[in-house]
C-alpha cells in the first residue's frame, strides 16, 4: 500500500479543517490533516470561544446545535475546555427588549430552550452588571463556552488518539495542488509528494497560495476584530457567554425577527456601530475576562487589514463595557486582533474542481459555533459524490 496516498487530505487544521478531518475519519477513510504552522494560530484561536447557536440563522442554527452536542460528547471523553454556563443577551432599551421577545418566540417554535430574565434575575446571576443598563435578558442554558487557546490543540489530540486512520502533521505547507491521473497530487514545501482521492482546503484566505486566480475572484473580505483580556479575577461572578445590546443589531438570528428592519441605532451608539463594536464578555478558566469586539473590513487581495491595534477602538470598547458592568477594578492585561475570512453575501465559500479539490473557507465568525455541524454535512455530501 502506498503510504503517501490518502482517501482525503485536509489542508488547514483550524476548527473547520479539523472537523472535516474528524467526520471523514468516522467513515473509516484514510485521512491526512495538514497544518502549515507548528499549531493553529489564526481565527480559531483568536476569538471569544463562545458557542452560540442562538445567534445563528437558518441551517447555521442547526449546525450550531449539532456542534454544541458534539462538543459535549467529546468533553465527556476528554477535557477540551468546554463549559456549559449558557449564553445571555442583554437588552438596554425598548427596541432591544422587543427583539429579545421576538427571538424567544422563534426559539419556542423551534423547541430550543430560552428563558426571559428580569433585571433582578440578571443581577442575581451576574451582580457585576449595572441595573440601569440591564432591562431584560434572554438566557440559553444549554449553550457552552470554549477556551480558544486550548480547544483546537486538545481536539487535535483527541482526534488522532480516537482515529488510527487519521494522521495529523504540522509544519507542512502545501505549495502545489493539482489533479493528475484522476488523483490529486500535492507537494509540500520540503518537496514531498502526496496523493489523495479528494483534497479539502480549509485554510482561510491562505488558499491564495495555491489558487491565486480563484482567490482574486472569490469576493472574500477580511474582518479585523480587536479584543481585550483582563488580569485573572477568579471570584468574579460573570460565568457564561454575555452578549449585550448592540449584538441584537448584528447577529443573524435577530435579523429574522419581525421588528429588526425598523430598529434604529441610538445616537450614543452610532460611533460604536461605525466600528462594528458590540460588547461581549467571556470569563476564561483562569478568571480573566475577554472583552470586545470590533469589526473592520477590507477586500482581500486589494487592501491589507493592518497589524496595528487602533487604541481609539480599544477605548470605545472599554467605555461601553463600563456602561454595562462595574469594571472600575478591572485591569487590562493584553489586547490583540483576530483576522477572519468571510464573504459579504455568502455564508461560506464553496469551490469544487472536478469533484477532486474542494475549497471550503471564509466561514467568518461562525466557525467556533457551527464548523462541526457544517463539516458533518459537507463530508456527507462530498462522499456521496
Amino acid at each position: 500500500m502506498n503510504s503517501n496516498h490518502f482517501d482525503i487530505i485536509v489542508i488547514g487544521a483550524g476548527v473547520l479543517g479539523t472537523f472535516h478531518a474528524y467526520h471523514a475519519a468516522t467513515t473509516n477513510k484514510k485521512v491526512l490533516l495538514l497544518e502549515k504552522d507548528g499549531k493553529p494560530m489564526q481565527a480559531t484561536v483568536r476569538n471569544f470561544g463562545q458557542v452560540v447557536p442562538s445567534g445563528m440563522s437558518e441551517n447555521w442554527f442547526e449546525f450550531g446545535v449539532y456542534a454544541t452536542q458534539l462538543y459535549k460528547r467529546i468533553q465527556a471523553e476528554l477535557n477540551i475546555g468546554i463549559r456549559q454556563n449558557g449564553s445571555v443577551y442583554l437588552a438596554s432599551d425598548p427596541d432591544e427588549q422587543q427583539l429579545l421577545h421576538e427571538l424567544k418566540q422563534r426559539m419556542d417554535e423551534r423547541g430550543y430552550e430560552a428563558q426571559l430574565l428580569t433585571t433582578a434575575q440578571c443581577l442575581e446571576r451576574w451582580p457585576v452588571l449595572k441595573s440601569e443598563y440591564c432591562r431584560e435578558g434572554l438566557f440559553f442554558p444549554q449553550e457552552v463556552s470554549a477556551e480558544p487557546n486550548l480547544l483546537i490543540h486538545r481536539l487535535l489530540n483527541y482526534c488522532t488518539a480516537k482515529f488510527p486512520n487519521l494522521t495529523y502533521r504540522n509544519y507542512a505547507t502545501i505549495i502545489t495542488c493539482d489533479i493528475e491521473n484522476n488523483k490529486v497530487k500535492v507537494i509540500t514545501n520540503e518537496g514531498e509528494q502526496l496523493t489523495a482521492d479528494k483534497v479539502i482546503i480549509c485554510n482561510g484566505s491562505e488558499f491564495k497560495i495555491l489558487f491565486s486566480d480563484l482567490f482574486a475572484n472569490s469576493g472574500i473580505v477580511i474582518s479585523k476584530l480587536q479584543m481585550l483580556r483582563t488580569t485573572p479575577m477568579p471570584a468574579l461572578p460573570l460565568e457564561g457567554n454575555i452578549l449585550t445590546g448592540l449584538t441584537t443589531r448584528r447577529y443573524e438570528s435577530f435579523e429574522e425577527c419581525p421588528s429588526f428592519a425598523s430598529i434604529q441605532t441610538p445616537e450614543h451608539l452610532k460611533e460604536l456601530k461605525q466600528w462594528g463594536i458590540h460588547i461581549l464578555f467571556k470569563k476564561a478558566v483562569d478568571g480573566s475576562v475577554i472583552v470586545g469586539d470590533s469589526h473592520e473590513y477590507v477586500q482581500a487581495g486589494v487592501e491589507e487589514a493592518g497589524y496595528e491595534l487602533n487604541q481609539h477602538i480599544n477605548n470605545l470598547m472599554w467605555q461601553e463595557a463600563a456602561r454595562i458592568a462595574d469594571i472600575k477594578d478591572w485591569k487590562i492585561a493584553a489586547s490583540w486582533a483576530g483576522y477572519y475570512s468571510q464573504h459579504s453575501e455568502k455564508d461560506i465559500i464553496e469551490i469544487d474542481m472536478e469533484d477532486k479539490i474542494h475549497i471550503r473557507t471564509a466561514i467568518g465568525g461562525k466557525g467556533m459555533t457551527s464548523s462541526a455541524g457544517y463539516a458533518q454535512k459537507s463530508i456527507s455530501r462530498l462522499l456521496a459524490g
